[in-house]
């Protein structure tokens, strides 16, 4: 069993940035592929941003693509996203999951992303 706890979220300006982290008890992330997805109020959660256990590779939306990066210290068991450039429509909750074997098997609650015009 893994638990995921998200933090960082806030309310920036349209061009700040935040830095979320999701730190992970319960297991270790190592081998665990590790993601970021958002929901905005009345939209679907959707995918942002992943990075590949052992390989690092990392892949993303394209609506944040140049804008977000996503990094993780296996050594802390901490997954990162660091956003910047961001603008009102990134606002949403972000939530951090842990994916094994093609299955996204553990979330963490969510924490709010807010960003004013």
């Amino acid at each position: 069993q893994v638990q995921l706890v998200e933090s960082g979220g806030g309310l920036v300006q349209a061009g700040g940035s935040l830095r979320l982290s999701c730190a992970a008890s319960g297991r270790t992330l190592g081998s665990y592929n590790m993601g970021w997805f958002r929901q905005a109020p009345g939209k679907e959660r959707e995918f942002v941003a992943g990075i590949v256990w052992g390989s690092g590779s990392t892949y993303y939306a394209d609506s944040v693509k140049g804008r977000f990066t996503i990094s993780r210290d296996d050594a802390k068991n901490t997954v990162y996203l660091q956003m910047n450039s961001l603008t009102p429509e990134d606002t949403a909750v972000y939530y951090c999951a842990a994916q094994r074997v093609g299955v996204w098997n553990y979330w963490g609650q969510g924490t709010q992303v807010t960003v004013s015009s």
